[in-house]
């Protein structure tokens, strides 16, 4: 009898043992366990740690809660000014409703990335071409706009959403350069320009104050014959006054009157 009862008494432990194994489930840090008991959700997510569920009639499904890094594949599209540009994109998102992102979507990493490319093609032809590649904080943002919208419904909080790069044909990246090239040769002939303005208002002003005193002229000549003779060249300067060459134009223009 006794040898009866050890034999029950081990059964009973080792199908507890059982029991306890196939009922015990452990839920990381970072993970959040949903409950399924005979198809219907049972109470809140279950809490990182060890917990149990009743075989056969309950099921744990886990959600991972950390931060996701989701590329959006390049998309096609043409801008509001009618220029083909290619687009990529990143976005980060986490799940804030385990319980929602179960039930609510088949699949939310999917539904997330539909959803972002669907986005980021409709920006791209609500957007001119200087904006995609100047202003894209502010396209960031609607575009993280528009995702996170119906985001919400499926438990999913959109982090953030960032444009990549921004690809351009072969030609217009040429006629960009173009521009870019003509613009800095404007620019450059405005500033030689303005340069020649200030110039010549101080040489007449310098000018009109050698006219008042003749000794100032002679003395800039001569300074520029020892700023020429300094060099080590052939140059050789000779000062001419213009006086002589004004009489000699009058004396060919009147040559009857002597």
């Amino acid at each position: 009898m006794l040898q009866e009862l050890v034999v029950a008494a081990v059964a009973v432990g080792s199908a507890g043992v059982v029991y306890a194994a196939a009922a015990a489930r452990v839920v990381k840090q970072y993970e959040r366990g949903v409950v399924f008991r005979l198809g219907r959700v049972v109470g809140e997510a279950r809490s990182p740690g060890l917990t149990t569920v009743i075989p056969g009639v309950e099921r744990l499904r886990k959600v991972n809660m950390q931060i996701v890094t989701l590329p959006i594949p390049a998309q096609e599209g043409i801008t509001r000014d009618n220029v083909t540009v290619r687009v990529d994109a990143v976005v980060y998102f986490k799940v804030v409703d385990p319980t929602n992102a179960i039930v609510r979507v088949e699949d939310y990493r999917f539904a997330v990335s539909q959803m972002a490319q669907t986005s980021l093609r409709s920006i791209i032809g609500k957007s001119d071409l200087d904006d995609l590649l100047s202003n894209r904080e502010k396209l960031n943002q609607g575009l993280e706009l528009m995702i996170d919208s119906p985001a919400i419904g499926w438990g999913v909080q959109i982090d953030r959403v960032e444009i990549k790069d921004v690809s351009l044909p072969e030609s217009m990246k040429r006629s960009m350069a173009r521009q870019a090239e003509a613009d800095r040769e404007r620019r450059a002939r405005i500033i030689n320009a303005d340069a020649e303005l200030q110039a010549s208002k101080k040489l007449a002003e310098a000018a009109a104050q050698m006219s008042e005193q003749p000794a100032a002229l002679q003395l800039r000549l001569l300074q520029t014959v020892v700023a020429v003779a300094a060099e080590k060249n052939s140059t050789l300067v000779l000062p001419f006054p213009v006086e002589l060459l004004r009489f000699l134009e009058r004396a060919q223009e009147h040559p009857h009157e002597r």
